[in-house]
């Protein structure tokens, strides 16, 4: 079955655009590109892949205490931690800065070019201490995901920071993207 993003990778090429360009071209396929459209039409890992862009369901244990938290989590694995793992939470950002964060984070790929094997050579200790890395810091319980997870290549990874598909609870996207910015 063929990706909702695939019509957008074979555009882009092989070449990186500008972030002008990604906006743009996603605004043409987000009516398309919902949460569940892009679970039933992806690469589904029963496990995160490291050092790529994942998508999948979750539901946070303290969600009673916390002041908000996304449900469909855009999350770059960095390390394991008991009983789960901690990533970076793309959706924490507002989408410009998600596309400077995947820049950042591709300084660190395998390969320059945009093979489904590229991966981004991340751990905490690598880059935990950037200001915009710190409100995407994010801990997943194994036992709280509620879904595959849905892997990103390298070649979608732009696409994908792009997509409107976060899911907060409790506050909206502008709230958070605020308060990440404080963070920052």
């Amino acid at each position: 079955m063929a990706s909702v993003l695939d019509s957008l990778v074979d555009k882009q090429g092989d070449s990186v655009k500008s972030a002008a360009w990604y906006q743009q071209n996603v605004r043409k396929i987000a009516g398309k590109a919902t949460a569940r459209a892009l679970m039933a039409s992806g690469k589904l890992n029963a496990r995160p892949s490291t050092g790529r862009l994942n998508l999948f369901f979750y539901d946070p244990k303290t969600k009673d205490r916390l002041p908000y938290y996304d449900t469909f989590p855009l999350v770059l694995p960095l390390e394991g931690i008991r009983g789960g793992f901690m990533g970076m939470n793309f959706h924490y950002l507002p989408p410009v800065l998600r596309f400077r964060l995947l820049e950042l984070m591709q300084r660190y790929a395998t390969s320059r070019d945009l093979k489904s094997t590229t991966r981004m050579d991340v751990s905490y200790d690598r880059v935990g201490a950037l200001p915009i890395v710190r409100p995407t810091i994010k801990k997943y319980l194994w036992s709280h995901v509620r879904s595959s997870f849905l892997r990103i290549d390298i070649a979608e990874a732009a696409i994908a920071v792009y997509l409107p598909v976060q899911r907060f609870k409790k506050r909206t996207s502008s709230y958070v993207w605020s308060q990440s910015r404080r963070m920052m």
